[in-house]
Order: C-alpha cells, then structure tokens, then sequence
C-alpha cells in the first residue's frame, strides 16, 4: 500500500475590526441508514410514498405497542463504525429523548445519549494533494428521525406526515477538529463518500437523508492549540448550532456569516449566547431559533421498552472482514498500482461507480494512466455537459478501451481517437468497426508521410530557412503535414522525417 503523506491545512483567519480570529467547528451529521423498513417497525422507509402511507401502529404511537430493534440497521451502524476506524461498543443501550412537537406522536425520540453504539473514530479529509485534516469522531448512535411537518398547504392549517417517524438515523458526531468553511464542506463530502462506498447511507442530501447541524466558535490565534494539549473547552469561544444543513454551498456561506456575527458581538464588548439557529440562503444570514438545550432539558432516561443491546464481536468481526475497499485505501491503489497523481486518483475514487468504470477501462487496455486522462478529460467532460452520471454512460468501458488499445496500436492517432471517441458516444458503434468504416487509420506509411513532406517542403523556402535558423519552427511543417493527411499522419512518424529532411 503506498503511503499518502499530508500536511494539515492552514486554519481559517478572519480579520475583525481589532483582532485576527480563527474559527472552530464541530458537525453533526445526521444520516439515514440504508434499508427497508424503520429502526423499530417493519413499515417501508420508500421515498415519496403517499403521506402517512408508512406508518406501523408502533410509528404512530398506538397505546400497547412496543418497539421491536431492526437488526439490520444495527449492522449498518455497526459497518459505518468500522469503515471510520472507530471503536465498536458490545453493549449500547437506548434512552427517551423527551420532547413534544405535533410530529412526534410518542412525545419522545429513542436515541442513545449515554451508551452509544459507536465510539471513536477518525475521517481524513483531503484539501488538495498532500494536504488533509484529520478529523476526529467521537461518536455515532442510532435513533428515530421524527415526521414532518407541512405549513404551506393551507393558510389555516398545518399537516403532519408521519412517513419519516421511526426511519433509522445514525447521528456522526464529531470533535471541533474542523477549521473553516471550506474544511467543513470537504468534510461533508468524504464523510458522505464513505457512506457511500460502505452502502450504509444513500447521501442524497436533496431528500434530507444526510444532514448536518454545524457549531461554530470563534477564538484568538493559538487559544486553539492550548485546547488541543488540555481538551479544555474554555480556551473557545461559546458555539452556536446551525441546524438542518443540507447542502454544501449554504454550509459555507452559513459558517460564514455566523463567524463574522460572532465576532462583531465580541469585539462590541458583547457574549455570544449559546443557542440555535437556522441560515437563511436567501437574505444569507443566521437568525436565532430557540435557546440551545442541555441533555437535562430533554430528561433523558433508559428507554424501558428495550433491554440493552449486546452483540458479539465474532459477529462485528465478519462485518469488518466483509467491508468494501474504502475510498482512501482505493486512491492509494491506484496511485501505486496505476502510477496516477494524487490528484487524478481522487477524481477518480470520488464515488464507486467512477472508480469501477475506471478500472473496467484499464483491463481492456492495460494502461492505466491513458485510461485516466480519458475517463476524466474526455468522458467525464462530456457527461457533465449532457448532465448525465457515469452509471448511465452512453460509452461503455469496453468501448473507451477499445479506443485507447487503438491509440496503443499506432491505429489512430490521438486527435483521431477524439473523433472516434465522439462517434462511438452517440452512435454506440464499436470503435474498430468505426475506424475501418469511416477510413480514419493512421497513415504509417513513411513514403506517404515523406511525399507530403516533400511538397510542403519545396513550396515553402523561406519557412524551410527560417527554421533551420530557429528549430522551434519545425513544428510548422509537422501541422502541415498532419493538415494534408487529413490528421491520419503518424505524428511521430512526421516528427522523426521533419527533423531529417530539415536537418535539424
């Protein structure tokens, strides 16, 4: 396995009306976990299903009902756990989260406050080639989502869909090991990777499957590293929670803005109040919710309804022996098996589908580093402008293949390959057949190459003087030639007999 050596990034400063400050995030990223039915009830978790079309009797709160614990679940969490390197609790127990709100029928939430199934772990998050941030995990447990409520139906009404009620969350709890804005997006984003690559949680953060509630803090330069050797939190300034993010661009924009209000209310003579918020994209500003809560508000207490959970670390010890390649032990594959750059292998390990489509190119080419800068030069540029994913390429590894094993071949050249690579896009025609077709091998007959050389050569004196004076200008003629072979001259071939005929 190559070793990935990293820098950490430089924190971000803001500069205040009279001081430097750094700023100091933690996340919580809730995400929902990857199955078919509910944390504690056998109904769907589908999607866009009719409102309260998934509702068990135990969903909806039915007097006598009890929760029954989805296993399944609890080995996604259990599988999110080990792909963050984190310690997995043999005995976890479940807590009442009391609250009340019309779209929590119970009146409570079952969460995981005081023994987490999860303990800690860690998530390197890239910032540029050999610069990341390792950010410590300090917990994941599994809980209910609650429903939602819907207010714009109606001027007189509101309505509650209780479809989301009892889906199983993972709640990713993080250090405030982030340093700004566009640390925490990166974050985000490998944290949603992972998930991704274990199959635990979907990401799609447009139906609210993955979202983040962001504490930000602000404090002078170096009171940070005097909490790092302590842990005392008293070196940081008081945080605010930024609540139900989902969406990377407005994580930014919110941190943003929060950081900057925070430090005019300090430097004003003021005390940040502890609270939580919500950002508003469209003024670009935070504005208070409520107070922020401590676990005695919510009297938590043991859930009576269900006995601790124990499982065996035989059991946690097959799923880790099953676990896929993860996106950080993939980037180092490829960057020593492949010889790619750091920052190709990224690119390329950004989500599954890319690195599988990538490596099914390779084994029909052998070549890895060709087959790099056409999947992400040729392939991926052309997607994004048909605003297509790779799952649902019109061009098929085989194909892509096909044409670098072309190129290889000295059967085409590499502006050839692009007219090639275009008709096998959108025809689905096979790119042999397509060069046999259309006439586009590459002329590797020197006689020919040498003939059109010899024409351009004897009429055009002046150029043939001016470059022997300045050999840059040779690759005058090459253009030339290429220009009368109609780009099918071997360009290698032209370059050898060029620099012969001129003597250069």
């Amino acid at each position: 396995m190559l070793d990935l050596t990293y820098e950490p990034p430089k924190p971000k400063v803001i500069s205040g009306a009279k001081h430097d400050w750094e700023l100091v995030i933690g996340m919580e990223v809730h995400a929902q976990v990857s199955s078919n039915s509910k944390l504690f009830s056998g109904a769907s978790t589908q999607f866009g299903a009719e409102p309260n079309s998934n509702v068990a009797f135990v969903d909806a709160a039915m007097p006598g009902m009890l929760p029954v614990i989805n296993e399944f679940c609890v080995e996604q969490a259990v599988r999110t756990g080990l792909g963050l390197k984190a310690q997995i609790h043999l005995k976890s127990a479940f807590d009442r989260k009391n609250y009340f709100y019309p779209d929590l029928p119970q009146g409570y939430q079952i969460s995981q406050l005081y023994e987490p199934i999860v303990g800690e772990g860690e998530i390197l998050v890239d910032m540029g080639p050999g610069v990341a941030r390792k950010v410590r995990i300090e917990r994941i447990h599994l809980e209910q989502d609650a429903g939602k409520s819907i207010h714009d139906m109606d001027p007189n009404m509101s309505f509650v869909d209780l479809n989301r009620t009892g889906v199983a969350l993972m709640e990713i709890v993080s250090r405030p090991d982030i340093r700004g804005p566009e640390e925490a997006a990166a974050y985000v984003t490998k944290l949603r990777q992972i998930l991704r690559y274990l199959g635990t949680c979907d990401g799609n953060m447009q139906n609210g499957n993955l979202r983040a509630d962001v504490n930000v803090s602000i404090c002078r330069p170096g009171q940070y590293e005097k909490y790092m050797e302590t842990q005392d939190f008293s070196h940081l300034g008081t945080r605010c929670e930024i609540k139900n993010m989902n969406s990377m661009r407005f994580i930014q924009a919110a941190i943003e803005y929060e950081a900057r209000r925070q430090i005019k209310i300090v430097e004003n003579g003021g005390t940040v109040e502890q609270e939580t918020r919500l950002y508003d994209p469209d003024k670009n500003e935070t504005r208070s919710m409520r107070s922020k809560e401590e676990a005695h508000d919510y009297r938590y207490f043991p859930c009576p309804d269900l006995l601790p959970l124990e499982i065996e670390q035989a059991w946690v010890d097959d799923i880790a022996a099953n676990l896929p390649e993860l996106p950080d032990e993939k980037k180092a594959r490829f960057m020593g098996d492949y010889g790619l750059t750091e920052y190709d292998a990224s690119v390329l390990t950004a989500d599954t589908d890319s690195a599988g489509y990538f490596e099914d190119v390779v084994a029909a080419c052998d070549d890895g580093k060709l087959a790099a800068n056409w999947v992400i030069n040729e392939l991926f540029g052309r997607l994004k402008t048909d605003e297509k994913e790779i799952s649902s390429s019109p061009l098929s590894p085989a194909q892509l293949g096909g044409i670098i094993g072309l190129i290889k071949a000295d059967t085409i050249s590499g502006k050839i390959a692009k007219d090639v690579f275009e008709i096998a896009y959108t025809s689905g025609r096979d790119p042999k057949e397509i060069v046999e077709t259309e006439g586009l091998k590459q002329v590797t007959d020197t006689g020919a190459i040498e003939a059109a050389l010899d024409q351009i050569i004897a009429d055009n004196p002046a150029q043939v003087e001016k470059a022997k004076v300045n050999p840059k200008l040779a690759g005058w003629f090459v253009g030339q030639v290429m220009k009368a072979t109609g780009g099918k001259a071997n360009p290698k071939a032209v370059n050898q007999l060029v620099q012969q005929k001129l003597g250069l």
